[in-house]
């Protein structure tokens, strides 16, 4: 069973500010340790409850936009009855009812199958919590 299913943890620093963390080379990186050529599913997990797992476009604005849609949606005020950390932190535990905590991927051939401009990123509103950690893990 070893064989068919292997996983891996990335320790990312997503600093003090909101940020989208591109994944993508992680992933293909730890596709071609494990893979092996192989069809299968790769899960993508951050177990944090506020931070999320997003496919979406990055380096053209897109991943600006998410966070001010996020901020729109989910502002950093005193609204929150979650109410420790930095002011408007109960924001970020809302965060992964909008940005769910993993995503599963399809793999072909040891590849991610992603679309052209599609990323694998790491969603973090959290200015409290520098340190995250990602679980990858393939299912082949």
């Amino acid at each position: 069973m070893s064989h068919a299913f292997t996983t891996h943890v990335l320790n990312i620093v997503s600093g003090t500010e909101e940020t989208v963390v591109d994944l993508t080379h992680d992933c293909e990186s730890f596709l071609r340790e494990v893979a092996g050529g192989r069809d299968g599913l790769l899960n993508v997990f951050v177990p944090h409850a506020t931070a999320g797992i997003a496919v979406i476009e990055t380096g053209a604005g897109s991943d600006s936009d998410l966070l001010a849609a996020l901020h729109t949606l989910l502002p950093s005020d005193d609204r929150w009855r979650h109410r420790h950390g930095t002011p408007g932190h109960g924001r970020d535990h809302v965060l992964p009812a909008l940005v769910p905590p993993h995503a599963t991927l399809p793999v072909v051939s040891g590849q991610l199958e992603l679309g052209t401009w599609q990323s694998v990123c790491l969603v973090d509103t959290n200015k409290d919590n520098a340190n995250r950690q990602v679980r990858l893990s393939f299912l082949g």
